[in-house]
């Protein structure tokens, strides 16, 4: 099984895309949990353009009521990403210092629960004063449930951050 660049920029075009719309492809989940994960799902598949079809483990998402926990979960998602080694995309659990656009950083609270998905759009450079020399408001995300682009890492109320670089993808 090959494995194959993330294309980082495509799944930012998409992030900015569709940050304030939905793809009518996808169901929107914002009214029944939140729609965070699978924004950030669809955003990877730009990225990657292959899913994981495994039925119980995988990765996929083909309609409302066909799609794997992982496509729409934060914790699910987590896990295929970290431990995934058949198709679709892969990732590590890293630093906030050494993430890149089309990365995810889950936000968690102080019990150890991630509840939300955001994907990393830009990341400013630290010589950028008007947004500060903290690295949280330096990284700028797009979301969905709270629809948002461009919106300071910082802003978030979080307790913890597990920021997910994806390290590229299987076909």
């Amino acid at each position: 099984m090959d494995i194959y660049r993330y294309d980082r920029t495509a799944a930012v075009a998409y992030a900015r895309k569709w940050a304030f719309g939905r793809n009518k492809d996808y169901y929107d989940f914002s009214e029944i949990g939140g729609d965070c994960t699978n924004f950030a799902s669809q955003c990877l598949y730009a990225g990657c353009g292959v899913m994981n079809y495994s039925p119980l483990y995988g990765w996929f998402y083909r309609s409302t009521n066909n799609r794997t926990p992982s496509w729409t979960g934060v914790e699910f998602l987590y896990k295929f990403l970290v431990a995934n080694d058949s198709f679709g995309p892969f990732a590590a659990v890293t630093e906030l210092n050494e993430i890149e656009i089309g990365d995810i950083v889950q936000l968690g609270d102080n019990g150890g629960r991630f509840y939300h998905s955001p994907v990393v759009v830009k990341i400013l450079d630290g010589k950028d004063a008007a947004r500060g020399t903290n690295l949280q408001d330096r990284i700028l995300i797009a979301a969905h449930s709270y629809d948002a682009l461009d919106k300071p890492l910082s802003s978030y109320n979080a307790a913890q951050f597990r920021p997910l670089h994806i390290k590229g993808y299987r076909n």
